[in-house]
């Protein structure tokens, strides 16, 4: 099964909107700590609206608990080795997205596997955090079938 992975997730909205696409996909979301807001936090509740019921939702103290419990790691960062829709993905990836700030540590990304999703105006540095984990996810779902 395919799990989303926020790593040090820092603004409410954004990871209330991702539990709530992860809930409708019936994908498991883990959080590395440290989380920089209270996840009972308003603003996390109102974007995940009232499906946090729904929400396959894990939290790990950091990345070496994550390690412990995971499989295949697959980074999504600008600074990734391969486009995103042309990765071939596994059943059983854990899809890591960084810090909406500083993205994923690069320990991190120098030991795994790390995709980007391509940005065409260059003054723009980066897509909005929950929409990256929106195409992200299914595109893998997309391409095992599970859509």
């Amino acid at each position: 099964m395919l799990n989303v992975v926020l790593v040090y997730p820092e603004i409410p909205p954004n990871t209330g909107n991702i539990a709530r696409t992860c809930a409708a996909s019936q994908t498991p979301l883990h959080l590395v700590e440290p989380i920089n807001f209270d996840i009972s936090d308003r603003a996390v509740k109102r974007a995940g609206l009232d499906y946090w019921p729904y929400v396959d939702l894990h939290t790990h103290k950091d990345l070496d608990a994550l390690a412990a419990v995971s499989g295949r790691w697959i980074c999504f960062s600008a600074h990734g080795t391969q486009h995103f829709s042309e990765f071939n993905y596994q059943p059983n990836d854990w899809l890591l997205f960084g810090s909406e700030s500083s993205g994923l540590p690069k320990s991190v990304l120098a030991a795994h596997e790390s995709v980007y999703i391509p940005i065409a105006h260059p003054k723009v540095r980066s897509l909005n955090l929950s929409v990256c984990v929106a195409l992200g996810l299914f595109e893998a779902k997309r391409q095992l079938g599970l859509l």
